[in-house]
């Protein structure tokens, strides 16, 4: 791979870094939210967090202000990681022409596939950063507490408790589901973003350069990225956060298919979509403005390389 390509991927990993300031507090609300309520029937359980601009409000007020931005150290390498990892493995696939049929054309089908292998390595790679992630961003005061309560008092001491608790095997725990929830996100918006940008520039309502043209696509995309994810991204935050026995394994679940089953039983099908709205609003201000920050990103090192 060439140095070239290997300052893109970096480029890609530090832009994402940039849209996570701004949206992490996002992943702070859809977080408490997919925990609310954990193996309870809907109506049984007394909801913190009634909807997205509620959760806000009473984080902001219990918590305070800072709250919002629990979980961002491991919220940025998870970027970082996520995101070199997949465009790497990604133009790694293309370079191979995998990505092509018989007739040397690109294929949508192995393009889709080839995002959702490249989404599945990153998001292994990236696990233990994830997991750290959920765990912080969890914690609350005992008031709105929802889910398992770690106690980490910072990213080092939460990934050394971790790693105390079960080795080295011990940070990739509840790796499987996120790997499921990154191939099918990636292959949902790869299959559905162009489609919604060529959508929204029929309308002629934006011009063809403007930052609103990917904004609304990503709206668009991001329902059906959001639709097809967010059960995965539930079982994935549920497997992360829980604690573990003293024999090192999970005090609620076994494992990703008996996490599925228990939420199906205990929850019904509403239990897969909690923090839904969240996510949505997430996804749309996220995607945009990693794209901007790369796009800037990449010229500000063109100009350092005297290339421009």
């Amino acid at each position: 791979m060439s140095s070239a390509n290997v300052s893109e991927f970096f480029l890609g990993g530090v832009a994402a870094c940039g849209a996570c300031l701004f949206s992490n507090p996002l992943e702070v609300v859809k977080t408490r939210m997919q925990l609310q309520g954990e193996l309870k029937a809907r109506g049984t359980y007394h909801r913190h967090y009634r909807h997205v601009f509620h959760a806000f409000y009473t984080i902001g007020r219990v918590d305070g202000l800072r709250a919002l931005q629990k979980g961002l150290v491991p919220a940025l390498w998870y970027q970082l990681f996520m995101n070199g990892v997949r465009l790497g493995s990604y133009q790694c696939l293309v370079n191979l022409g995998l990505t092509r049929n018989a007739k040397g054309e690109v294929s949508v089908l192995r393009s889709v596939a080839a995002g959702a292998f490249a989404g599945c390595t990153g998001a292994f790679i990236s696990s233990p950063f994830y997991m750290v992630k959920t765990h912080l961003q969890a914690q609350s005061h005992s008031v709105i507490a929802v889910g398992y309560q770690h106690q980490h008092t910072s990213f080092t001491a939460a990934v050394l408790h971790i790693f105390r608790e079960g080795g080295v095997t011990g940070l990739w725990r509840g790796a499987t589901a996120a790997m499921v929830r990154v191939s099918f996100g990636s292959a949902a918006q790869l299959s559905t973003f162009s489609t919604s940008k060529e959508m929204v520039l029929k309308t002629n309502f934006f011009h063809p350069q403007s930052v609103a043209v990917p904004l609304f696509a990503s709206m668009a995309s991001g329902v059906a990225v959001v639709c097809v994810m967010t059960p995965f991204d539930v079982i994935s935050t549920r497997l992360y956060n829980q604690g573990l026995d003293t024999g090192g394994k999970g005090v609620y679940y076994s494992g990703f298919a008996d996490c599925l089953a228990k939420i199906y039983k205990k929850e019904g099908l509403f239990g897969f979509y909690k923090g839904w709205s969240a996510s949505w609003f997430r996804t749309a201000p996220h995607t945009v403005l990693s794209l901007l920050f790369w796009d800037e990103a990449r010229k500000l090192y063109k100009k350092l390389k005297g290339l421009v």
